[in-house]
């Protein structure tokens, strides 16, 4: 009966997942997505928890209630600018586990054989399972707990610095150790070899040195990505850690971790491809962490920024006819989107057209600025992504650009030598007037320089965004 019930709500649970990822493609069935996994999620745990091998009530309702607890905290203390570091601290979790689970499958495999050689009874369902196995199904799970260790502890120090890259707390740009890949290919083969010695009966010690090899291979693998792609690291961290999840699954007999893995995986693996081609990166050469730098020495930009007050770009939009709004992670930064919404609200009274140009990375995360758009209940058919909208600037009276740096560098058509060379752009240069809310004449996050801001049509408009729309907005009654 048991068996039963927990085989039909993990499928009901896999068709809430589906669906849940089917829906997040889109801006309106988001919502309704969220709480098909919701539903899928508290599924699953309440299957899992009743199901075969269930029991330790009390340390589940405990750590149940200390997991709920801190995502309760977790939800309301962080901001919107900070999910990506978040996402990317989750991932790292999912990997850790996997580790954990993959050893715990080792030692249950150990105990299994010792129990079966002493004749002592041998008890705990996981326990069990492992003892109805042959030589052969034996092998089976020692590969995949050795997959879940290599993938998991690859996710754990890859997310890590993940995170430590976006909240500023690591250096951000492309860093290797002398050796460079290298090294990375010598920590592989090790774990290959580590992987046949276990097989052969080495001992657990193998797993120990795989876990440290591939603990490395992470740390390195990401370190060797620049800032200015960390939207494309953070999504493929999210495929790895689904890869994790579904190693865990295979050693644990679970069926639902294997989909759901499965799933996590291959949806992470389609974005980060969808992302790289939004970049004009080689996909392999993203997981390779083989990328970041400079091909030569980029062209040095000539001129001078010249700034503008509110007077001047309220008075340039009471002219114009048709504006284009370019967020990126400035106005995440600075919380500005309720501003941006308030003006976007005032010009089409206005009888203005006002629109929004998404670029696919634009902030830190895969829909980054959709959401915040969102969240401040901008229209959704004025939300455009970067094909829809990039043949029309050269007829665009205004561009605003808040808190964008990368995405609309000119460099990445002009000088092959720019780290960006080759990456799809909006060319809101082409249009009439653009301008630049920047907190000042940094190069930003990525560290590279935009020819964009010293262009004869360019003004920049200096300040926290938020502070400098609410100043715009005042001159616009």
């Amino acid at each position: 009966m048991e068996y039963g019930f927990t085989t039909a709500a993990y499928v009901v649970a896999a068709v809430l997942f589906i669906l849940s990822l089917g829906g997040l493609s889109g801006q309106e069935s988001a919502k309704r997505a969220i709480w098909y996994g919701i539903v899928g999620m508290a599924l699953a745990v309440v299957a899992t928890l009743i199901g075969p091998g269930s029991g330790l009530w009390v340390v589940s309702v405990v750590l149940i209630g200390l997991g709920g607890a801190v995502g309760w905290q977790l939800a309301n203390r962080v901001q919107m600018t900070q999910m990506p570091e978040l996402v990317a601290a989750m991932h790292s979790l999912v990997g850790l586990a996997a580790v954990f689970v993959g050893f715990n499958a080792d030692f249950t495999i150990n105990m299994v054989g010792e129990a079966k050689m002493t004749g002592e009874a041998i008890s705990g369902d996981f326990a069990m399972l492992v003892a109805k196995k042959t030589p052969v199904e034996i092998g089976i799970l020692m590969v995949e707990l050795s997959l879940g260790i290599f993938i998991g502890a690859i996710t754990f120090t890859g997310s890590i610095i993940a995170y430590g890259k976006l909240a500023g707390k690591v250096d951000t740009g492309a860093k290797q150790l002398p050796g460079g890949h290298m090294l990375n290919l010598a920590a592989v083969i090790g774990s290959a070899l580590m992987l046949v010695l276990y097989l052969g009966g080495a001992g657990s010690w193998t797993l120990f040195v795989m876990a440290l090899l591939a603990f490395f291979i992470g740390y390195h693998l990401i370190m060797g990505i620049g800032g200015a792609d960390m939207p494309v690291v953070v999504s493929m961290l999210n495929s790895y850690s689904g890869w994790a999840a579904a190693a865990i699954g295979f050693s644990l007999g679970n069926d639902l971790l294997i989909v759901v893995g499965a799933l996590v995986g291959s949806s992470g693996a389609i974005l980060s491809y969808i992302m790289c081609k939004g970049m004009n990166r080689s996909f392999v050469s993203v997981i390779l962490g083989g990328w970041g730098g400079t091909t030569g020495e980029a062209a040095a930009v000539e001129g001078e920024q010249v700034s503008i007050d509110a007077d001047g770009v309220a008075s340039a939009l009471d002219e114009a006819d048709s504006v284009v709004i370019v967020p990126g992670y400035g106005m995440a930064v600075a919380q500005a989107q309720g501003n941006v919404a308030e003006l976007t609200r005032r010009l089409r009274e206005k009888g203005k057209t006002v629109r929004f140009a998404i670029h696919p990375v634009a902030g830190r995360l895969p829909g980054h600025m959709n959401v915040l758009l969102a969240e401040a209940k901008v229209p959704y058919d004025i939300v455009l992504e970067m094909e829809e909208i990039n043949d029309d600037f050269p007829d665009t009276d205004v561009v605003i650009v808040i808190g964008s740096n990368d995405i609309v560098n000119p460099s990445a058509q002009d000088d092959p030598n720019s780290p960006i060379a080759g990456m799809p752009v909006l060319e809101v240069w082409k249009a009439k007037q653009v301008f630049v809310s920047k907190r000042g004449k940094g190069t930003g996050y990525s560290g590279i320089e935009n020819p964009l801001f010293f262009k004869d049509n360019t003004r920049m408009f200096f300040g926290d965004a938020k502070k400098s729309l609410e100043e715009l907005l005042t001159r616009l009654n």
